[in-house]
């Protein structure tokens, strides 16, 4: 697909207000028409930059996220939880977690969706994960082959849902602290 020149000022211009969209319509009801209307953009621009609608929604939720965890490496995998904690505020949570929801019961009728979740959404932060938990034992931090690493995402996505379905409220940073201490640290023999 050949993607046309746009200037990363106008490309976050462009993400926030599908992320705006999102939050004000859902995923379903989100269009290309009202995108191009909202940002005085083309439709043909926006596909022939994006492609579909799932890859624009998607990327413009990975251009929210204020850093990539495979650039989180304070020393100890402790600081790097910490520090990614750290890394939003809670009112960023609180949106993230409304956007997040929506899409959960979005993906379940749209596959394309799905993929580009897991595509260009999920496994960039797998990877990222997965680079923090190596250096936790190459570091002798974590053992290796320790049977909680696999489970470590579960845990971490278990938080988000957890939170809001037990206590009616979102994650903040707060909880989302205690939560590595408490849960995750020890899962893994920290």
């Amino acid at each position: 697909m050949a993607r046309s020149r746009i200037t990363p000022e106008r490309e976050a211009e462009l993400y926030a207000a599908v992320l705006d969209l999102l939050g004000e319509v859902g995923y379903d009801a989100l269009t290309m028409d009202a995108v191009a209307t909202r940002t005085k953009s083309s439709k043909a621009t926006l596909y022939r930059q994006w492609g579909s609608k799932p890859e624009l929604v998607v990327r413009a939720l990975r251009s929210n996220k204020p850093v990539a965890f495979e650039e989180i490496d304070t020393g100890s995998l402790r600081g790097d939880f910490h520090a990614m904690v750290a890394a939003t505020d809670d009112c960023q949570l609180e949106k993230d977690s409304a956007l997040m929801r929506g899409l959960a019961q979005a993906i379940h009728g749209n596959p394309d969706l799905h993929q580009a979740m897991r595509e260009l959404l999920i496994a960039p932060e797998l990877t990222g994960l997965d680079a923090m938990l190596r250096r936790a034992v190459e570091r002798g931090e974590v053992r290796e082959g320790h049977p909680a690493l696999p489970y470590v995402v579960h845990m971490t996505v278990g938080a988000f849902v957890a939170r809001l379905l037990i206590e009616d409220v979102p994650p903040d940073r707060a909880f989302l602290s205690d939560y590595v201490d408490a849960v995750v640290l020890p899962a893994l023999g920290l």
